[in-house]
Order: structure tokens, then sequence, then C-alpha cells
């Protein structure tokens, strides 16, 4: 999935958590495209939802909140296991892929037979600029 096979308003949920200085809640993209016609939380929600399903956007379950994927050139999919850092601080959100951990939990699945549809980890803690600053 391309930029150009998306919705006008998938572009525009895309475009507003991209140039987002960090995640944004559905409301809060709401808010920020009021003057681009949107005018209900279900418009938001179907373009989320669609950009997750493509691979373009992540939801972070904890804080609830999505961020555009920093390689949405190839998608997510492709990556196997989505993992972010979150600093408790700042907001700062840093996406990471560990092949190693993979292979891990791809080995501890299919030892327990289990098929796993998604996996996403979520690290929560302060990023090395608020940590300093913590010091």
């Amino acid at each position: 999935m391309t930029k150009t096979d998306l919705t006008r308003n998938q572009t525009l949920v895309f475009d507003a958590l991209v140039h987002a200085d960090g995640p944004l809640s559905a409301y809060t993209l709401l808010d920020r495209l009021r003057e681009h016609g949107f005018r209900a939380p279900l418009q938001v929600y179907r373009a989320l939802d669609k950009l997750v399903e493509f691979g373009m956007v992540h939801r972070l379950e904890s804080i609830n909140a999505f961020v555009a994927c920093a390689h949405p050139h190839d998608g997510c999919s492709g990556h196997g296991t989505v993992a972010f850092m979150i600093c408790n601080k700042c907001g700062h959100v840093t996406e990471f892929h560990d092949h190693d951990i993979d292979h891990r939990l791809a080995t501890m699945t299919r030892g327990r037979h289990f098929k796993p549809e998604k996996t996403t980890i979520e690290i929560r803690g302060l990023c090395a600029t608020c940590s300093e600053i913590a010091a």
C-alpha cells in the first residue's frame, strides 16, 4: 500500500501522524483535522483502522494513541515483532525491531503450538534526554 492508494481521510490522518511531535489520540487527531471537514470520531477511527491494517500506523496500547510507522515504505508487517520505547516524561516514542527477539518468540510460540497474529512490545521508562535530566 502506498500513500497514493489512500482515501482523502486516510491521507489526512496519516500526514497528521507523520508531522506530529509524538503519539496522538484519535480525539486529538479529530481536533487537528476539523478544518479539513472531520466532524465525528468515527471518521478518524475508520481511517486509523485502515492505516493500522496497511501497516502504516501503529496503535500504542498502553497510552491509547497512534504513531506513524517508522518504516512505512515497506509496511511493518514484514518486520516481525514491533517494539516501542515510550518515554513517560516527554512522550517520545522510538520504534525498533530486533530479529533475535523475533526468533526467540517464534521458538517459544511454536513450541507451545500457539499461532500468534500480532506481537507488540511496549517498554515504558525514560528516554536518554529525560534520564540525563533526572540524574
